[in-house]
C-alpha cells in the first residue's frame, strides 16, 4: 500500500513540502533530495538578496547592458505579457519601492514626498528588453518577488514528475501545484489559511490538477489611524491598492498564472470580484 510521504524544508523564506503517494521508500527519498535542490537553484539564480544571483546582477549591471540566459529571458517575457495584459497594474520595476515602505505591522507610513521622490524608478517601460538583451536604466530595479515562488513551485512539480509516475503535491507557503489526483481517484484536499488567525482554516478546497496560489494581506501591512495598508503597491502611484479583499485564492493550470492572476485581483482594489467574475476565473475571495 502506497505511503502519503512528507517531505518538508525551507527556503524562499518560506516553507515549502512535497507529498508523494508511492510505497517505494528510495524514491521518496530521491525525490525528496531533487525537490530541494531544485527549489535551493531557484532561490540562488532569482533573489535580490543573494549578490551572485542574476538580478543582483541585472540591478548592478543592467545599465549597460546585459544579455541574460535563456530561462530568466522567459521569466522576462512573463513578466512583460503581464505588465501588458495588466495595464501596467503588473510590473516587477516596483519592488525599489520597498525603500519608503516596509510592511512590518507598524503605522510607520512614509509621507508623499518620499514616495514621489521613488516613482521615477518605477516603470517596466522604461526598460529596454529585446530577448535576450536588458537594458535597465540607472538607478532602477528588477524584483522577481512577485512570481519567483509560484514559479519554483511549478518547477519542482516538473522534476517530480520527470523523477516519479506517482501522485504528487507541491506546496511552497500555500501556492501549489499537483500532478493529478491522489492514487484512489480522489483529490487532494487543501486549506485556505484565515486572514485573522493564521494557524486557523477559513475553508477547505478539493484540488485534482494544476495549482492554487494565494495573494493577501494577512502578514505584511500597515495599520495606521484606523486605515489597514495592504503590502500590494499600486506601480503607477506607489502607494497600495485601495480596498482589495484581505485574501484571493485562485485556481489555475500553473502556479505562476495562478499567482500572477491573484495578484492582479488585488491589485483591482474594490473591483477585485467584479474583475474575477467577468474573466471567468476560478477564485474564493475574503474580505
Amino acid at each position: 500500500m502506497d505511503r502519503d510521504y512528507h517531505i518538508g524544508f525551507s527556503a524562499m523564506a518560506t516553507p515549502c513540502e512535497v507529498r508523494l503517494e508511492t510505497d517505494d521508500e528510495g524514491l521518496a527519498h530521491r525525490v525528496a533530495e531533487a525537490a530541494e535542490a531544485e527549489a535551493r537553484r531557484i532561490e540562488a539564480k532569482f533573489s535580490r538578496y543573494r549578490s551572485t544571483s542574476v538580478v543582483s546582477q541585472i540591478n548592478r549591471d543592467g545599465h549597460c547592458g546585459l544579455v541574460v540566459d535563456e530561462e530568466t529571458a522567459n521569466l522576462l517575457d512573463c513578466a512583460a505579457a503581464f505588465h501588458l495584459l495588466s495595464d501596467g497594474l503588473f510590473d516587477v520595476t516596483s519592488g525599489v519601492l520597498r525603500r519608503v515602505w516596509k510592511f512590518d505591522g507598524s503605522a510607520r507610513v512614509p509621507d508623499q514626498e518620499q514616495v514621489a521622490a521613488i516613482l521615477p524608478l518605477v516603470g517596466w517601460r522604461k526598460v529596454k528588453w529585446d530577448k535576450p538583451k536588458l537594458i535597465l536604466p540607472a538607478g532602477m530595479e528588477l524584483d522577481f518577488g512577485g512570481l519567483a515562488k509560484e514559479y519554483a513551485v511549478d518547477c519542482v512539480l516538473s522534476v517530480v514528475g520527470r523523477l516519479a509516475e506517482a501522485p504528487a503535491l507541491v506546496n511552497f507557503g500555500g501556492d501549489l501545484a499537483v500532478t493529478g489526483p491522489r492514487h484512489d481517484g480522489s483529490p487532494w484536499t487543501v486549506a485556505i489559511e484565515s486572514v485573522d488567525e493564521p494557524r486557523r482554516m477559513a475553508g477547505l478546497l478539493e484540488l485534482t490538477a494544476g495549482a492554487l496560489a494565494t495573494s493577501g494581506d494577512a502578514r505584511r501591512y500597515l495599520f495606521k489611524n484606523g486605515v489597514r495598508y495592504c503590502h500590494i503597491l499600486d506601480p503607477r502611484t506607489g502607494w497600495p491598492v485601495r480596498d482589495p479583499p484581505r485574501s484571493v485564492t485562485v485556481a489555475a493550470a500553473t502556479c505562476i498564472e495562478a499567482g500572477l492572476t491573484a495578484t492582479l485581483a488585488m491589485l483591482k482594489g474594490s473591483e477585485a470580484e467584479e474583475f474575477l467574475k467577468r474573466e471567468e476565473i476560478k477564485s474564493w475571495c475574503i474580505r
